[in-house]
């Protein structure tokens, strides 16, 4: 486990303030992952991305806004050689203190998502959850992710297809009046798909995981019954249409050669990923 750091762009936006303290970073993970919807949602996090970067033994990942280093610890089990960078070092240090208790190694670095301190396809993948919904530039930020990524990136975001979008237009008003609201964005596919195309990727896959808002089911609190609500819909089509969050992998698209694999410690994958069945 090491630390680095290097200075974060400095910004007045939310998501630089409201992760800036260990009372945020201690009771984060359990804000967002306590109860049986917050366990429902963390278990299909992590097999959607072990799904979709398959086999990361000897690889090296980097996870952008890694907070308190969920994403990064389950890759690390799994033999990845992982780094994460974050600017809020209260999350960091969260991270750290983790990986130690767990006997992971994890390098950590302080830095900006929109300006990524590390070559042109350093990693043979670049992983980034729940961040760009946050960001002030989420386009320079997928770019980045791009950028650095060999062969793939795993990302995700809120819909604008979805229940999610008048959340997010009722948090963007609340936010006006109160500066450390979360006031988060909805993206659009084609918009996605637009973004990664000029860095050279295209969506491999992509996996919706609810129709109904999160809230809501937070506050059935059943994940049984939410499942077969969600199953439901699913099966009528809505889930396809109006599912949110939306996690993507994408691959860099042929003809944009791999750096040689002496930087990241191997080449390319064996298989493409299967669509995870969840």
């Amino acid at each position: 486990m090491t630390a680095r750091s290097a200075s974060p762009r400095q910004s007045g936006h939310y998501s630089y303030a409201v992760y800036a303290t260990r009372e945020m970073a201690e009771r984060f993970d359990a804000r967002r992952f306590s109860g049986p919807i917050g366990t429902w949602l963390a278990e299909t996090q992590e097999e959607v991305l072990h799904a979709f970067l398959g086999p990361v033994d000897g690889r090296a990942v980097l996870d952008v806004g890694t907070g308190t280093g969920r994403a990064a610890l389950a890759l690390a089990r799994r033999g990845a050689r992982v780094t994460g960078i974050d600017a809020s070092e209260e999350m960091l240090a969260v991270a750290l203190d983790r990986a130690q208790q767990g006997g992971a190694r994890l390098l950590v670095v302080r830095g900006d998502a929109h300006h990524l301190s590390f070559p042109d396809r350093s990693f043979d993948a670049a992983v980034s959850l729940r961040v760009l919904m946050h960001t002030p530039d989420w386009r320079l930020c997928l770019g980045e992710l791009c950028r650095v990524a060999r062969e793939r990136v795993v990302f995700d975001y809120p819909s604008l297809s979805s229940v999610a979008a008048l959340q997010s237009v009722s948090r963007r008003l609340l936010s006006l009046a109160v500066r450390r609201i979360e006031a988060y964005r909805v993206l659009d596919a084609q918009a996605v798909a637009a973004t990664l195309a000029a860095s050279g990727f295209k969506v491999a896959d992509l996996h919706k995981q609810f129709v109904l808002p999160i809230g809501l089911h937070r506050l059935i609190g059943s994940r049984r019954l939410s499942g077969v609500v969600e199953g439901v819909l699913a099966r009528v089509g809505l889930l396809a249409l109006l599912g949110s969050p939306v996690t993507v992998v994408a691959q860099r698209m042929k003809g944009q050669a791999p750096s040689p694999t002496g930087a990241t410690g191997g080449g390319s994958w064996e298989r493409e990923p299967a669509a995870p069945s969840l």
